[in-house]
């Protein structure tokens, strides 16, 4: 999280990547022992935050400095500014979240959703839900969770294989958090690069909406059953909140303040249209700080881990194998430097995202790399930020360990590897990001 000047100072050295392999090694290890195992989720069953303890204490036994100095030297990296303000956000958009369910507007906007779904497109129709849910909570988990089990009923009414229905709802999931303003995934790609939430969200339009389109061209073209839809009780009202939050965070607002007025706006929706209240309120405030404390813990820790390695020249090692790729596919300077820098970018998210399965995490781990690699080839933070977040997305819905794989197979009583290769929206997405970064032309 220091400039890329200070980087530049440090010798570059192999050595001071070890502890980065300890802490991958411990949490992929784990992960493939309970898989043979036959354990259900199996690559989280030794939570990140633990797995990345050996690998902290290594980093500072091989800091050069003073133990003092290394343990000083740890704790700027978790006081940073970009990691502290990463993890309020991450606070705001958990609590937002909770008390947005928790006074049914997920279930009003599936309501809504389905309301409008005509009864032959009924697998486009569950991407546009779930994507539009997703870009509105900011978690493609949560919005598994809530319209995965409406759209197996309705696969069931339908007579649609389930495995097609899964991989609407997954595609649409993974299309709206990578798009999302207030997705964990967009905080971390925005606040590493140093760029705003508003102009990533643009960027990745360029990514996004072509490929969103031809998936839903896929799934209408694929062979659907058909089913008449029962009405539902819409109450627009619980929407709102959802829809505020979308355009106020386009339309630039400072994200503390959308964020904020997104809590009030649900919390208010409840106890004007329910028997929800204040004390609940705060209870389901205090639940959405909760289901952000894992990665609210590994954000900081992988803060203090990243300043070590850096201090030691582990990152200054990296940048310049990238860099020496770089040089063979492009020149020094110009267009083809910019563009072989983004394909670096988005080769080294998408490793590290294969191996940690969490894309957020392989963000916060890459992103000091990303960030050196843009300002030495002229890429311009918002285009990073969005490669960043762009490239993990499609990984994290192609890995079969992943979370959204194994939950939607869970609930679709399929396999994870069923499930993935039915999220089609990540494999159009991988072949158009690869497209427009070798042919859009760079100002």
């Amino acid at each position: 999280m220091q400039s890329p000047t200070s980087v530049a100072k440090n010798p570059a050295s192999f050595v001071a990547l070890l502890p980065l392999f300890v802490f991958l090694g411990l949490f992929i290890g784990a992960g493939l022992y309970f898989q043979s195992q036959g354990v259900d989720y199996a690559f989280y069953q030794l939570p990140s935050v633990i797995a990345i303890l050996p690998a902290i204490v290594l980093a500072i036994l091989l800091s050069k400095q003073h133990i003092n100095q290394a343990i000083e030297t740890f704790i700027e990296g978790i006081g940073h500014s970009n990691i502290i303000a990463m993890c309020l956000i991450y606070l705001l958009a958990g609590a937002f979240a909770a008390v947005a369910k928790a006074t049914g507007g997920v279930d009003a906007t599936v309501a809504l959703g389905l309301s409008f779904i005509p009864s032959n497109l009924l697998l486009p129709g569950f991407f546009v839900i779930a994507a539009f849910i997703a870009t509105s909570m900011g978690t493609s988990m949560g919005t598994i969770a809530a319209v995965a089990p409406v759209a197996l009923g309705v696969a069931d009414q339908a007579q649609i294989d389930y495995a097609l229905m899964a991989g609407a709802v997954m595609s649409g999931a993974l299309f709206g958090d990578n798009l999302s303003i207030i997705s964990d995934t967009t905080i971390a790609a925005t606040r590493t690069q140093g760029c705003e939430m508003k102009d990533k969200f643009r960027e990745n339009l360029v990514f996004s909406i072509p490929a969103s389109i031809i998936t839903l061209v896929l799934f209408a073209l694929s062979g659907q059953g058909q089913a008449d839809i029962a009405a539902q009780d819409i109450d627009i009202l619980k929407v709102v909140p959802y829809l505020t939050i979308l355009v106020l965070a386009v339309a630039g607002l400072n994200v503390f303040v959308v964020l904020s007025l997104g809590i009030v706006l649900a919390g208010a929706t409840g106890v004007f249209t329910s028997e929800y209240t204040v004390i609940q309120m705060g209870n389901d405030i205090y639940t959405g700080f909760t289901n952000m404390q894992e990665i609210f813990i590994l954000s900081m820790l992988v803060g203090g881990l990243a300043a070590l390695m850096q201090q030691q020249g582990g990152l200054t090692f990296v940048s310049r194998i990238i860099e020496k790729l770089i040089g063979r596919f492009s020149k020094a300077n110009g267009e083809a430097s910019s563009r072989a820098a983004e394909l670096g970018m988005a080769t080294i998210v998408a490793a590290t995202n294969t191996c940690v399965a969490n894309n957020t995490v392989s963000i916060v781990v890459t992103g000091d790399i990303a960030k050196e690699l843009a300002q030495k080839h002229g890429v311009s933070p918002k285009r990073a930020a969005s490669i960043l977040d762009i490239f993990a997305c499609i990984i994290q819905g192609l890995i079969p360990h992943g979370a959204q794989a194994l939950l939607i197979a869970s609930v679709f009583t399929i396999s994870p590897l069923t499930a993935i290769s039915n999220a089609w929206y990540c494999m159009v997405l991988a072949v158009t990001a690869v497209a427009i970064v070798i042919l859009r032309k760079r100002t």
